[in-house]
């Protein structure tokens, strides 16, 4: 391994172009920097500068060691910046949650980087179970999930609640919702459907809507982008269950009918992050917004 003194000393003097004023710039003897010179120049086993009086050119191999020596200077100048936790408002951020809970919070959190453009922001939309492996890995530092994970993995909080939402077409405005018009209008599945129809059915204060087999209801389409799970049902064509973020943010809502239930049916949002690991202070910035958005 190169001595990264010498290095520098010889990145210095490339820089500056004289041995004097590299001297004085490291605050060496110019004895000294030419003693550092040739160790360096006897480590790699070749001249690196041909020198001619008081000046000298580089070699094709002490170009090679210059380049490498910018590229070592400025990967320890990276470092160092990665290692300063403690700006608030500088450094990457890694989120992750849902496709509805990323309809909301996106446009919060751009807002947060144009007011301090150092901070950059990285939201990833993900189901459960990769927001979790992904918290554990490292690859992302923050997630949102709907169910409390391992304890002896993560450290989670609530954060807030979402309401869900039974989506039908319009043309339902005002009828009663039993398990015969929700059979006679068909499901329009999406990935989370499963969940959030067993979730519906069980909180939302109806008895005979707690009765449905989820697995029984006639499948009238399905779709995996949540931009487009409310067209088919805009078109009359089915129903399905949402976050309400996600109805909020459909262009066709007024094509809609949002049904009330008896009893809101809210789903818990946790925050979480692995556990024993220190978030650098930027995510204390971060956090706090999370919590004024979604709360």
């Amino acid at each position: 391994m190169l001595n990264p003194l010498w290095l520098h000393t010889f990145k210095t003097l490339i820089d500056v172009g004289h041995f004097t004023q590299t001297a004085e710039k490291l605050h060496m003897t110019q004895p000294g920097v030419s003693q550092q010179i040739k160790k360096l120049e006897a480590a790699c086993g070749h001249s690196l500068i041909k020198r001619e009086n008081k000046s000298f050119e580089l070699t094709e191999q002490g170009r090679l060691v210059y380049e490498y020596a910018l590229k070592v200077a400025k990967e320890e100048a990276n470092l160092m910046e990665n290692l300063s936790f403690d700006n608030p408002y500088s450094g990457q951020c890694k989120l992750s949650c849902s496709g509805a809970l990323a309809l909301m919070l996106y446009p919060q959190l751009l807002s947060l980087q144009q007011q301090h453009p150092e901070l950059s922001i990285y939201l990833e939309v993900a189901p459960n179970h990769k927001i979790l492996n992904d918290v554990q890995s490292g690859v992302i530092d923050l997630g949102i999930v709907t169910h409390i994970p391992n304890h002896d993995l993560y450290h989670s909080q609530v954060i807030g609640h979402e309401a869900l939402c039974l989506v039908l077409p319009e043309r339902y405005q005002g009828e009663d919702i039993t398990p015969d018009l929700l059979f006679n209008c068909g499901l329009i599945g999406h990935p989370d459907a499963k969940h959030y129809l067993s979730l519906y059915f069980d909180l939302c204060g109806d008895k005979e809507l707690g009765k449905i087999n989820v697995d029984e209801l006639p499948k009238a389409g399905y779709v995996n982008q949540l931009s487009q799970i409310l067209l088919p049902v805009a078109k009359g064509l089915g129903f399905t269950v949402l976050p309400e973020t996600a109805v909020e943010n459909f262009s066709g809502k007024a094509h809609l009918h949002i049904a009330t239930p008896a009893e809101t049916v809210k789903e818990t949002l946790y925050l979480v992050q692995k556990r024993n690991r220190d978030l650098p202070q930027r995510y204390q910035t971060v956090c706090q917004l999370l919590f004024e958005v979604i709360s």
